[in-house]
């Protein structure tokens, strides 16, 4: 049996509020893997781990999907605390640049696949 806990509704806030917002790098990804459209898995989007939120996750094959844009390159530290802190938690973590999405998107998949 599968205990749900209740997020704090801020965090819930947060989440609804990041999908609802999504950049367009995050609506091409999710096309292509929402409703098991990427290897039959199921991906979550926006997802709590503790107190971070992934931008797309893979419970089952224990995979998060990070998109990192410009903003990225000044939180390089909070990136690696948090990575590590996912890794951790026995997860393998991808991160791909906005910009490879935009002119390599067959290749970002291509690196998935290669993460499974």
């Amino acid at each position: 049996m599968k205990i749900k806990t209740k997020l704090p509704e801020k965090v819930l806030q947060r989440s609804r509020n990041l999908r609802k917002n999504a950049t367009p790098q995050e609506i091409i990804i999710w096309s292509r893997i929402k409703n098991r459209n990427f290897k039959k898995l199921k991906f979550r989007r926006q997802y709590q781990l503790g107190k971070y939120i992934v931008d797309f996750i893979c419970l089952e094959k224990k995979l998060i999907i990070e998109l990192d844009g410009w903003q990225h390159s000044e939180q390089e530290n909070y990136d690696l605390e948090r990575t590590n802190y996912l890794e951790r938690q026995g997860f393998k973590v991808i991160r791909i640049w906005n910009e490879e999405i935009n002119s390599n998107l067959d290749g970002v998949f291509l690196k998935l696949e290669e993460f499974l």
